[in-house]
């Protein structure tokens, strides 16, 4: 339903009003997983099944990698489209309250990049997987264990 106003320039201008109530639009956010992904289970079965043996979440990494691979210095972040700010179809910013969605991803996507120089200055190899390239970049990433471990490249595909 929109809903018309006029701004002090006298022009009107035309908002949507959102059809959902802001207590029942905050349960539905609250149910966005930041663990345990379709996408990040994804990638733990590739890699286990390869062979690889890993921790989750480690609490003292900056940026808390989903996935760390100890033994190669490797964490690993997968990472949403949309939330991440990802140069993709799956990353286009929303139409409506642009300037909290900008200040919301921009935000994300600062921090994203302070972890990842922070694990490197630390001697930890970054691999980021993105969701719109999670096949190729999952087995980008076998490759790349496979090269430091000096086993046979094992893809998923």
């Amino acid at each position: 339903m929109a809903e018309a106003f006029f701004e002090p320039t006298g022009t009107t201008v035309q908002t949507m009003v959102d059809s959902i109530s802001s207590e029942v639009r905050s349960r539905i956010m609250s149910l966005i997983r930041g663990r345990n992904t379709r996408p990040e289970i994804y990638v733990r079965r590739i890699l286990h099944a390869a062979g690889y043996r890993f921790r989750l979440h480690r609490n003292d990494l900056p940026g808390r990698p989903d996935i760390v691979l100890p033994r190669y210095w490797t964490a690993v972040f997968i990472n949403g489209c949309f939330w991440h700010g990802h140069d993709c179809r799956r990353g286009k910013r929303p139409s409506s309250n642009t300037e909290f969605w900008a200040e919301k991803i921009d935000r994300t996507m600062g921090r994203d990049r302070r972890n990842s120089e922070a694990l490197s200055v630390a001697g930890w190899r970054v691999v980021t997987i993105w969701e719109c390239r999670l096949e190729a970049d999952t087995d980008a990433l076998l490759a790349d264990l496979a090269d430091v471990s000096g086993r046979a490249t094992v893809l998923s595909s």
